[in-house]
């Protein structure tokens, strides 16, 4: 019996008691985890900051709020589309698969273990947001690039999108009573749990205002238009 207690805890997870059949550690370092996430998003945010400055426009160029607006949708077709992408189609390999992305989320599950139980709710948060803002994301960008009238209402529609799955994400595990990581812990719980987390809280919030004031303007626009005299009907 003792023996089988203690093999129930050879994994960084919480709770402690937490069983995990079939989980095997990382053979790869945190540090080479968080450098090719980080190198990615990098390489992503660079690359479409200078897209977005050299893309041919026949009006004005777009400023600087604008080009980080396009970067962050950028990294989120990104994170969406290929690492919570890949999170939907094997989330019940992960925690004895070690493919480089199921240890990335090996990883991030010392923040939130609920990634390595195939936890019902985390499931299909992270399938529709795949399936969904990944590609809804990416659209963004382009519509962003190609000035298509729709724009802000991609814009709004992801960010909105975003923001509902994040506090129902929160609130799920504060109803849980934060039991899925160590609470306090400076990297796990604060930089992965919250830190990351919080960025789909923050940024979604500003750009849902953001596409809000640009919508209202369009159709104060479109209102002023319908009610100009050379508008009307001849019958009125």
């Amino acid at each position: 019996m003792g023996g089988a207690a203690e093999e129930r805890v050879l994994h960084p997870y919480w709770p402690r008691e937490l069983w995990l059949p079939g989980y095997r550690s990382n053979d790869r370092s945190v540090g080479s985890i968080l450098a090719f996430l980080f190198a990615i998003s990098g390489a992503l945010l660079t690359t479409t900051w200078l897209l977005s400055g050299r893309w041919g426009r026949p009006g004005p160029g777009l400023g600087v709020g604008r080009r980080l607006a396009i970067c962050w949708f950028a990294v989120c077709a990104f994170i969406h589309g290929v690492i919570e992408g890949w999170f939907s189609l094997n989330y019940q390999q992960i925690p004895g698969d070690q493919a480089f992305l199921s240890q990335l989320w090996k990883e991030y599950a010392k923040g939130d273990s609920r990634y390595v139980t195939a936890d019902n709710f985390t499931v299909c948060m992270e399938t529709i947001t795949a399936w969904t803002w990944g590609p809804l994301s990416l659209w963004t960008v382009v519509a962003f690039l190609k000035d298509k009238p729709y724009r802000f209402v991609l814009q709004l529609i992801v960010s909105l999108g975003q923001l509902y799955g994040d506090v129902l994400y929160f609130y799920t595990e504060y109803r849980d009573g934060f039991s899925h990581s160590e609470v306090g812990h400076p990297l796990h719980f604060w930089f992965y749990f919250v830190f990351l987390n919080a960025l789909w809280i923050i940024i979604p919030t500003v750009l849902i205002l953001d596409a809000w004031c640009n919508l209202s303007q369009a159709q104060r626009t479109a209102d002023g238009n319908s009610c100009h005299p050379s508008t009307k009907s001849k019958d009125t």
